[in-house]
C-alpha cells in the first residue's frame, strides 16, 4: 500500500506541492526507501520467507496502484503550467469522460442484455451476454460522442477512442476481477459495501481500462 501511495505521488506534476516540497519528490523518496526496505523485512523478519509474497504484492501494485497513477497522469495531460502555477486546466476532461464511459457501458450492457441477451459471453460471468456487451459498447460510444460534441468538441476524436477502449477493455476488466475471485476461492472481494460483490467490483472495469486509455492518449495525442 505504501509503495502504491509512493507511485501515485511520484507521477504528480509541480502544481501539487506543500510549500517548496512537491508531492513528486515525496513519492520518489518513498519509493526508493520502500523498494529497499520491504524486501529486506520480508526476508529477515519472516520465519518462512517466501519470495512469492513479494511477487503477489508486486502484482497488486501493478494491478491497482499503477492504474490510479496513470489516471493521475491523464488528469495532468492537458494541464498547462508556469512553474508550479496552473495557467490552463482541461485535464479533467479525459478522466471524467473515461469514468462516464465505464458507467454508461455497464448500464447499457445490463439493459440491452436484460431484453435481448441470449448468448453467454464467458463462463467466468454467465450473466454477461454477447448481445448486451455489443449493445452496451455501441450505445456507450454513441452517448460519449454526443456529449463530447456539445461539451468538448476539440476533444471529440480523442474521446470517441476513449469510449471504445472503455467499453471493450472495461468489460475484460470485469471478467478479470471475477476470475481473480474464483482463483482466490471467494465470492466477494470484500464486505465494505453490502449488497455488492466487494469494493473492487465498483472499479474493476476502470482499473484495467485506464492503462490502455493512457497508452492511447500518449501514443496518438
Amino acid at each position: 500500500m505504501l509503495l502504491g501511495y509512493g507511485l501515485m505521488l511520484w507521477v504528480t506534476n509541480a502544481s501539487f506541492h506543500f510549500g517548496t516540497v512537491t508531492l513528486h519528490e515525496i513519492g520518489f523518496w518513498l519509493l526508493l526507501v520502500l523498494a529497499l526496505v520491504l524486501p529486506i523485512i520480508e526476508i529477515l523478519f519472516t520465519s518462512n520467507a517466501e519470495f512469492k509474497n513479494i511477487g503477489y504484492s508486486f502484482l497488486g501494485l501493478m494491478y491497482i496502484s499503477l492504474s490510479w497513477a496513470l489516471m493521475i497522469d491523464l488528469r495532468q495531460h492537458h494541464m498547462l503550467l508556469n512553474g508550479s502555477e496552473i495557467t490552463e486546466d482541461k485535464g479533467w476532461i479525459i478522466p471524467m469522460f473515461l469514468i462516464g464511459s465505464i458507467w454508461i457501458n455497464d448500464t447499457m450492457a445490463y439493459i440491452v442484455g436484460s431484453f435481448l441477451g441470449k448468448t453467454p459471453l464467458s463462463p467466468i460471468s454467465p450473466k454477461k451476454t454477447w448481445e448486451g456487451t455489443i449493445g452496451g459498447a455501441i450505445l456507450c460510444i454513441a452517448s460519449i460522442s454526443l456529449l463530447a460534441y456539445f461539451f468538448a468538441p476539440e476533444f471529440l476524436k480523442l474521446l470517441i477512442g476513449v469510449a471504445a477502449i472503455a467499453a471493450i477493455v472495461g468489460t475484460l476488466g470485469d471478467l478479470l476481477e471475477s476470475k481473480l475471485k474464483r482463483m482466490a476461492g471467494v465470492k466477494d472481494s470484500g464486505h465494505f459495501m453490502p449488497g455488492h460483490g466487494g469494493f473492487l467490483d465498483r472499479f474493476d472495469s476502470l482499473i484495467l481500462a485506464t492503462p490502455f486509455v493512457w497508452l492511447y492518449v500518449k501514443l496518438l495525442f
